[in-house]
């Protein structure tokens, strides 16, 4: 009994972090109520707030769940390419996926507005930025990067979230065209861009 009415409550949790994670792709941060997000879950808005402290608090639970989850898939599937060459090419097709306007790129484009403003939600995304370039560097050190792995993983996750705002401004920019750029600052050949090597 005690574990069906548990598994309610985790059920219902996610379906308010699902409808929060939306409404903020949709509505924008300071655009989303406690009601709206109740409406979305289908539940009362008492259960918004029996199982989160506060409003601020299931957006930002909602949207660096939405957030680890997207760069822990790009970092760990980064992880399966052969070099770092190849994995550039790779991480550019992927991000031709998102448009900029797309629910993921709205969200985390929100996500980093808020961040601003709020030191909790700030911490929490640097957490999950600062694990991306360090799975990011270690992968890059273990394929025969060259380099400093620790400031090209770091150009690199900046780069992903530069490229989606781009694409925001611009929906005809084909990542796949800024391969270059970025397969030189991975090479894994020994000579340093620039260096005459």
């Amino acid at each position: 009994m005690a574990e069906a009415s548990a598994d309610r409550g985790r059920t219902t949790r996610q379906r308010l972090l699902g409808a929060a994670a939306a409404l903020i792709a949709e509505a924008g941060w300071g655009g989303v109520s406690t009601r709206m997000v109740a409406e979305r879950a289908g539940v009362a808005p008492g259960v918004v707030h029996y199982h989160f402290a506060s409003l601020p608090d299931l957006l930002i639970a909602a949207s660096t769940g939405v957030a680890r989850a997207m760069l822990e898939e790009l970092a760990g599937r980064l992880a399966e390419q052969p070099d770092p060459e190849t994995g550039v090419e790779w991480l550019l097709g992927e991000l031709s996926r998102y448009t900029g306007t797309d629910p993921a790129s709205l969200l985390i484009v929100e996500m980093y507005l808020a961040a601003a403003r709020l030191p909790e939600l700030r911490d929490l995304l640097h957490e999950i930025v600062a694990d991306s370039r360090a799975r990011i560097a270690s992968w890059l050190r273990d394929r025969g990067h060259a380099g400093d792995a620790e400031a090209t993983a770091a150009v690199l996750v900046a780069a992903v979230d530069g490229l989606v705002l781009h694409r925001g401004l611009d929906p005809g920019l084909d990542l796949t065209a800024l391969a270059g750029p970025l397969r030189a600052m991975v090479r894994t050949d020994g000579h340093e861009e620039g260096s005459g090597t």
